[in-house]
């Protein structure tokens, strides 16, 4: 019997992928089993984010990093380190900035809902940019120009939101960035896989990149990585921790010794409330490994199989064109002359079943495997067959 029906709770199928909204995706036995272990014993944080700093170094490259309770956090987190350094007293006034220098530039068709993280920070977002290929009137976007003409001496930063079809190019943007002597913070929240991206936007010259843990990855819904410049990273981390300390009896561990050299310890920090469990902590960094020990190739087509059976399950279905969106992470495209009816109907069976509707308006429906079992994929071919 599931757990869920303890509490009344009716488990749902998930094919729209690892939304948080229906709770992410499945972890595997081996992360579960990790997280388990480490609720049954104690640790100090610190001791625990160096030794994550130092598995996260060693896969994506970066100088250091820090597991967060998710890729919005690291977001709130790198702007606070953009915002406030490794200088205590302006860690403890976030989110205000009494020198007005709280500005991110961020390129305005890359404007989105989880930016507001560094506005909680206490940032300003700055737009450039007039994005008419999205509106129509035009094919263009921002230049790397308008980003480094809207530069000032209150800018702290460069928000960048990686994706295909971002403009101008992250490297571009790097470059005006070094020039300026910027912290480019990147989000990268569903950028994996390709499992090369774990390095790619430091490689291209991010100063800062938040991803998603529970996504792909395949670890705690509530886990992500802030990973990069080891000062920023020791910044953020500060700005996370519980420091209801005696501040002669805190030593920061070798992974941050950024923060050796700060004259005393800030109080709570603007982070506070991001703070990540060890439990979530430990599930990251065995996912983590897991990850990046595996091949792009065997995923995809672990994934692919997961499609070709609701294929196989579902049949010859009338007036439903079933076809395969293969890549990095294949998608199963389901065609009908009333995408909103069909999905009610799946979402109203037992187990409902839940898929994307973000192409809904083509008569198209979007079927994930990234949280699917053999038995999930058997059922939603049955169902489509059936209706």
């Amino acid at each position: 019997m599931s757990i869920y029906q303890n509490f009344g709770v009716p488990t749902v199928i998930n094919a729209c992928g690892t939304v948080t909204r229906l709770s992410g995706g499945r972890m595997h036995p081996e992360v579960a089993a990790a997280m388990v272990a480490a609720s049954t014993e104690c640790v100090d944080m610190v001791d625990l984010q160096a030794a994550a700093c130092r598995v996260i170094a060693r896969v994506t490259g970066a100088e250091a990093g820090i597991v967060t309770s998710g890729a919005s956090a690291g977001i709130l987190l790198a702007g606070s380190a953009c915002l406030a350094g490794l200088d205590p007293a302006r860690m403890n006034r976030l989110p205000h900035v009494a020198d007005g220098r709280n500005e991110f530039i961020v390129v305005r068709s890359q404007r989105n809902m989880y930016d507001r993280a560094l506005s909680v920070a206490g940032g300003k977002l700055v737009e450039v940019g007039i994005p008419d290929r999205y509106s129509g009137p035009g094919v263009r976007d921002a230049s790397a120009w308008e980003i480094a003409e809207a530069i000032t001496p209150n800018t702290a930063g460069i928000y960048y939101l990686a994706h295909a079809q971002s403009q101008p190019a992250l490297a571009d943007v790097a470059a005006i960035a070094r020039e300026h002597r910027i912290p480019l913070v990147v989000d990268a929240a569903a950028q994996l896989p390709p499992a090369a991206n774990l390095r790619r936007f430091l490689e291209e010259g991010a100063d800062l990149v938040a991803f998603s843990g529970g996504k792909a990855i395949g670890g705690p819904q509530s886990s992500g990585i802030l990973c990069g410049r080891a000062d920023l990273i020791s910044s953020a981390l500060l700005q996370m921790l519980d420091l209801d300390v005696f501040p002669e009896l805190w030593r920061a561990p070798a992974e941050f010794a950024s923060l050796r050299q700060l004259p005393g310890l800030p109080h709570h920090g603007i982070g506070r409330s991001c703070k990540v469990g060890k439990e979530e902590i430990v599930g990251l960094l065995v996912a983590l490994e897991r990850f990046a020990a595996d091949t792009d190739e065997a995923r995809r087509q672990r994934w692919r199989a997961l499609l070709d059976a609701i294929i196989a399950s579902a049949g010859d279905t009338s007036g439903l064109t079933l076809t395969l969106m293969d890549g990095a992470m294949p998608l199963l495209a389901v065609a009908t002359h009333d995408a909103n009816s069909l999905a009610a109907q799946l979402a109203a069976g037992t187990p409902s079943i839940q898929c994307s509707l973000a192409r809904r308006q083509e008569g198209l429906l979007l079927f994930s495997p990234v949280s699917l079992t053999p038995d999930d994929a058997r059922i939603i071919g049955e169902r489509l067959r059936a209706i």
